[in-house]
Parts: structure tokens; C-alpha cells; sequence
């Protein structure tokens, strides 16, 4: 006999394994409580936990390249890569996480490892997350100190942001698994069970920071490259045309970053601060997948656009590549 998390909508009859384990579970007569199912499982899937499944997957493949790309080659250790690296690590941990998910819900459903699962997750996604943070800060800190930027100082404090990075998001991972949870309080669950309201409302709140702070970092660099193609059609008393196409190409590429960033995880971050445990649980998955696309953008974003890893994975699947030009490593500042 398998024990099976009953998660009920408000006016839907529960089924056995229906969706998330660390979802918010209800019942028909208490909403705010937990109950267990001792029927054998009759291995219903829920539709929306096989998308989050399969959105894991591909989150994996993708950055499982590019962190096997930059780990065997030692030209990709400046500290633009490092942190590149660092984000690529974070979204692999947080694909493996949702499909360990999935496999453990199906097959083993236990406190333990639904304490375990929610403390990966948080931890992974809140690296990806400052790992973006920490890229912001490094493609300012390149044009703000461009003279200065290519030293060995610079490197040390990367190795110090990712320290921070890891750091803090281990400890978040971790504060669930002890303790802070609502297992032994149901009615202090959240959506995300078995998260407490008060844990969903420290990550919100953390990530409207981060989002705010990116915010004001990309607006101080969008002026820095508006300034600097200003300086250069003054030096050349005219604004040619290439300039002009490279900063709009910047700024474009600035609000993509942000924008993507933002529609990802807006909506779930919102709906941590307003959503009640008694809401339908569908809620919480439609607002959770698409936080996890930002996952699959990443590598797409801040990796394969790259020049020097596009010749790696050629030199990679190809073996016999053979470069016809120089191939000039981009700087952080060239977003």
C-alpha cells in the first residue's frame, strides 16, 4: 500500500497523485489541513506535473552543455565565464530537482523527501536567480571600471559574490528541511506546501529586491553605452550609422533580458504574496511553469549567443572545426 498526497480544489474531487507533492494539499472537509490516502496508487498523472517534468528536462540538457563546455575548456575561466558557469550550474541543479521531483512523487511519497525536494528546489532556483544578480552587478562593474576591470582583483570578487551567492541560497534551501515548515501546523501552509506563509513571503519578497536592483543596474549601464556612443560621434562629429545600430542593439538587448526575466517570475512571485492555501491548486502551477522557462532562456541568453562557446561546441559535435577568422572573446559589457 503506497501513502498518496491528496491535494483538493475547492469544488473538484481529489485523486490520488494528483499533482506536486510540496503543493498545497486541501481536503473536501477541512481545506486547510492534510490528509494521506492509504489506496494503492493508481498512477493518474496530473497534466501539469509531466509539463514541469519535461520543462526540467530540457532546463537540464541545455545547461548541462554549457557547464561541461566551460569546465574543459581553459580559455573560459575569465570572470564573465565564471559566473556564466555559475548560472549554468543553478538552472542544471533546478531541472534535476523537477524531475527528481516527478519520479519521487510517483514512486515515493514521504515527508522526508517532500521537506527534501522543496529545500532542492528553493536553493537552486534562488542561485539561478542571484547568479543573474551577480552578472548585473559584473557587465556594470565592466564599463563603470573598464580600465581596470581585466585584473586579478576583479576575479577575487566574483569568487567573493559567488561565495555570497551559494551561500545565501543554501541556507534558504536548508531552512525548510529545518524546521521551517508547516508539517506539524497545516493551517500555516502556503501554496507551495510544505513552505509556511511566512518562508513564500521572505522569497517574494527577496526576489522583488533583486528584480529592482537589476532594474537600477540596467538603466545605470543602459547610460553608460548611450553616453559612451555620444562621446564617439563627438570624436568623430557625426553619429554613424554602425553606432547607432550597436547601441540600440544594446538597449534592445537589455530589455529582453529584463523582460524575460520579469514575465518569468512576476506572476509567481505576485501569487506567493496574494494566493491563500485554499486557492484551486491549478493557480500555483500556471504561475510556477513559466518561472521555470526563465531556466531554459538562461543558457540561451548568456551562453550559446557567445562566440567563444559557439566555437567550443562546434570544436565539440564537429572535432575537425576549423576556425576561418580570429574569434575575439566579448567583454560583459557587450550585452
Amino acid at each position: 500500500m503506497n501513502e498518496s498526497l491528496l491535494v483538493n480544489d475547492s469544488s473538484v474531487t481529489p485523486v490520488v497523485g494528483e499533482v506536486l507533492p510540496w503543493m498545497e494539499a486541501e481536503s473536501p472537509d477541512h481545506n486547510d489541513s492534510l490528509e494521506f490516502s492509504t489506496a494503492p496508487l493508481d498512477f493518474t498523472i496530473n497534466p501539469w506535473d509531466i509539463m514541469l517534468c519535461m520543462s526540467g528536462t530540457v532546463i537540464a540538457c541545455e545547461n548541462a552543455i554549457v557547464v561541461a563546455i566551460i569546465f574543459y575548456t581553459p580559455t573560459l575561466r575569465t570572470p564573465m565565464f565564471v559566473l556564466i558557469g555559475s548560472l549554468a550550474t543553478a538552472d542544471l541543479l533546478a531541472g534535476m530537482g523537477l524531475i527528481l521531483n516527478f519520479v519521487f512523487q510517483y514512486v515515493i511519497s514521504s515527508e522526508t523527501i517532500s521537506l527534501i525536494t522543496v529545500g532542492f528546489l528553493v536553493a537552486s532556483f534562488t542561485a539561478s536567480i542571484s547568479s543573474l544578480l551577480a552578472i548585473t552587478v559584473d557587465r556594470y562593474f565592466s564599463l563603470y571600471n573598464a580600465l581596470t576591470y581585466f585584473s586579478e582583483k576583479t576575479l577575487q570578487y566574483v569568487h567573493l559574490m559567488l561565495l555570497g551567492t551559494w551561500g545565501v541560497s543554501l541556507f534558504l534551501g536548508l531552512l525548510p528541511v529545518l524546521g521551517w515548515n508547516c508539517l506539524g501546523e497545516p493551517a500555516s501552509c502556503s501554496i507551495v506546501r510544505p513552505l509556511t506563509r511566512s518562508n513564500v513571503t521572505l522569497l517574494a519578497t527577496s526576489f522583488f529586491a533583486i528584480f529592482v536592483l537589476m532594474l537600477t543596474l540596467y538603466f545605470k549601464i543602459c547610460k553608460i553605452v548611450c553616453h559612451h556612443a555620444h562621446q564617439i560621434a563627438l570624436q568623430q562629429h557625426f553619429f554613424a550609422t554602425s553606432h547607432y545600430v550597436a547601441t540600440k542593439k544594446g538597449v534592445s538587448t537589455l530589455a529582453i533580458i529584463l523582460g524575460t526575466f520579469g514575465a518569468s517570475w512576476l506572476p509567481f512571485a505576485i501569487y506567493c504574496l496574494v494566493g491563500e492555501k485554499e486557492y484551486p491548486s491549478v493557480y500555483t502551477y500556471a504561475t510556477l511553469l513559466p518561472a521555470t522557462y526563465n531556466s531554459m532562456i538562461n543558457p540561451i541568453i548568456y551562453a550559446y549567443r557567445n562566440a567563444e562557446i559557439q566555437r567550443s561546441i562546434y570544436i565539440l559535435l564537429c572535432g575537425c572545426f576549423q576556425a576561418n577568422g580570429t574569434h575575439r572573446s566579448r567583454s560583459p559589457s557587450e550585452v
